[in-house]
């Protein structure tokens, strides 16, 4: 199932985008609404995980697809907005699900 390096960023971003939607919809107002703060420390924490690891999924992707710094840039904008990584999954549908062959003569 983890094959290769855009469909762990796929699987990772998902993660990542839900565990955001979560602390900021539900663990944020649990916390200021109903005094429940270990909503937060628990959401919070597993978002940070997630996110690290979403990040480190990006920049292996990445290199191994060999990346404009362009898009590895929407990658990373899309990890710090609600939704984002939904929306950049979209576009990494598209991708070929190989990476590019080296060119060049062998030594």
């Amino acid at each position: 199932m983890l094959t290769n390096s855009i469909t762990r960023l796929r699987i990772i971003g998902f993660l990542e985008g839900a565990s955001f939607l979560l602390l900021l919809g539900i663990a944020m107002p649990l916390k200021y609404l109903a005094g429940m703060p270990e909503m937060v420390r628990i959401v919070g924490s597993a978002h940070g995980i997630l996110f690290l690891l979403y990040v480190l999924a990006l920049v292996t992707a990445a290199a191994e697809f060999r990346w404009p710094l362009r898009k590895v840039g929407i990658g990373l904008v899309a990890a710090v907005l609600p939704a984002g990584p939904f929306v950049f999954d979209r576009r990494l549908r598209e991708e070929p699900v190989s990476p590019p062959r080296a060119t060049g003569a062998a030594a």
